[in-house]
C-alpha cells in the first residue's frame, strides 16, 4: 500500500536503544512509512537495520535509491549516504555532509516536510550537538508534527534539548511512549497546513540531492561569513532562519554554530598536539646531540644543548594544558580567555553567548 503519511526519525549517539523501543511497539498495520537516519561512521558495517528488524513487527531494511514508499515499512539510511524523500519514493544520495555527518538528519526531515507537508511526523531522539533541529523546524513550519524524546530519557540529551529550546515542538515524551503516540497520530485525519514550500527549504533539499549549490540558489539565502568550512575550507555562507543562524559552503557542506565550533576545537587541538610532538622531538634531538658532544669532550657546548633540551621539554606541558582548556571554549569564561589570546574561535563562541541575551536578535536557545 502506498504511504500517504510519513514518519521520519533521527538519532545519533545513544539512539539505537530508543529506536529498538519504538520499532518494537509499531503495529504491523501501521498506516505510514517510516524513514530513519542514525549517525554512523563511514566505516560502519551497517548492521543497525538487521538489529532493529529482529525486534520490529514491520520490515526494517536498508533503503536503496528509487525505492517505492510503502506503509508499514521502515527504511534505514545506508552508511555514508543521505536519505531523502521524493513523491512516492526515496533517494539515496552521496550529497555533501551536514553537521559533518552523512547520513545526516536534516536532509531527511527537510525533504519529508517538502513532500508530505502536514502529513509528515518528525521524531528526534538521543544525540550530541544539534543535527535535526533545523529539519524538525521545517516539518513544523509546513504543518507537520514535531515529536522529541524527553531529555531525561536520552543517553545523550544535547540534540533533543536543543530542539525543545529552539522550537515549539508538539510532544516531548520518553521513547517508551512514542510508538503509541505515532499509532494515534497516524490514525487521525490529516491536519491542514501551509501548501507552499518556502524557497529556502527547496534549495537546501536540492543541495542535499547533489545539485550544484550555486545553481540551486545558495547565494539567494545566505551571505558570506568570515568563517571557513570545516570540511573543505571554503567560505561559509551565513543563513538566517527564524532569528537563528547556521552556515553552508559553496560545495554544500552545512553546519550550525555549535558543530562549527566543535570542528574548530578539533582543529586547534590537532595543531597544538602537532606542536607538542615537534617540541618533544626537538628535545630528544638536542639531548642526543648533547650526549655525542659530551663523549667528544665538548663540555660547554654539550651543557648548553642539555639546558636547551630541558627548556623545550617544559613547553609541551603548557601546550597540553592549553589543549585541555580549548575543548571547553563554549563557556563565557573560556571564550574570554580565548579572546585575550587572540583565538578566532571566540567569534563563534560570541555568537553562541550573545544570542542568549535577547529574542530580538539571533536566538540560539
Amino acid at each position: 500500500m502506498n504511504a500517504r503519511r510519513l514518519v521520519v526519525i533521527g538519532a545519533s549517539a545513544g539512539g539505537l536503544d530508543p529506536l529498538r523501543t519504538i520499532l518494537s511497539g509499531i503495529p504491523d498495520t501501521f498506516p505510514a512509512a517510516i524513514g530513519i537516519v542514525l549517525h554512523t561512521s563511514p566505516e560502519s558495517p551497517g548492521l543497525a537495520p538487521e538489529i532493529l528488524d529482529r525486534v520490529s513487527r514491520i520490515p526494517v531494511t536498508t533503503a536503496f535509491d528509487g525505492q517505492r514508499l510503502e506503509a508499514a515499512h521502515a527504511y534505514f539510511a545506508p552508511v555514508d549516504r543521505h536519505l531523502v524523500v521524493e513523491p512516492g519514493h526515496l533517494r539515496v544520495i552521496r550529497g555533501p555532509r551536514e553537521h559533518r555527518f552523512r547520513p545526516a538528519i536534516d536532509p531527511l526531515f527537510r525533504s519529508a516536510a517538502q513532500v508530505f507537508g502536514s502529513a509528515a511526523i518528525g521524531v528526534l531522539l538521543s544525540g550530541n550537538l544539534d543535527d535535526g533541529t533545523a529539519g524538525l523546524g521545517a516539518i513544523s513550519r509546513l504543518g507537520g508534527t514535531a515529536v522529541v524524546q524527553e531529555p531525561g530519557d536520552a543517553a545523550f540529551p544535547s540534540m533533543v534539548t536543543t530542539a525543545i529550546e529552539r522550537l515549539n515542538v508538539d510532544y516531548v515524551l520518553p521513547a517508551s511512549g512514542v510508538a503509541d503516540l505515532l499509532a494515534r497520530l497516524t490514525a487521525e485525519p490529516e491536519k491542514g497546513g501551509p501548501t507552499d514550500v518556502p524557497a529556502q527549504i527547496g534549495i537546501e533539499v536540492d543541495i542535499a540531492k547533489e545539485e550544484n549549490p550555486r545553481v540551486a540558489g545558495l547565494e539567494k539565502i545566505g551571505k558570506p561569513s568570515p568563517f571557513a568550512c570545516p570540511d573543505c575550507s571554503g567560505v561559509l555562507l551565513e543563513i538566517t532562519e527564524g532569528g537563528r543562524i547556521r552556515f553552508r559552503c559553496h560545495t554544500g557542506h552545512a553546519c550550525s554554530a555549535e558543530s562549527l565550533l566543535a570542528a574548530m576545537n578539533d582543529g586547534v587541538e590537532g595543531a597544538m598536539m602537532a606542536a607538542v610532538r615537534a617540541l618533544e622531538e626537538a628535545a630528544l634531538l638536542m639531548r642526543s646531540v648533547g650526549a655525542q658532544l659530551h663523549q667528544h669532550e665538548h663540555i660547554d657546548t654539550s651543557r648548553r644543548m642539555f639546558d636547551a633540551a630541558d627548556r623545550a621539554r617544559t613547553r609541551p606541558n603548557a601546550f597540553a594544558s592549553c589543549c585541555s582548556s580549548t575543548s571547553r571554549c563554549t563557556t563565557a569564561a573560556t571564550a574570554q580567555r580565548a579572546a585575550r589570546c587572540g583565538d578566532r574561535r571566540v567569534q563563534v563562541a560570541a555568537l553562541l553567548q550573545s544570542s542568549r541575551r535577547s529574542e530580538e536578535g539571533w536566538q540560539w536557545v
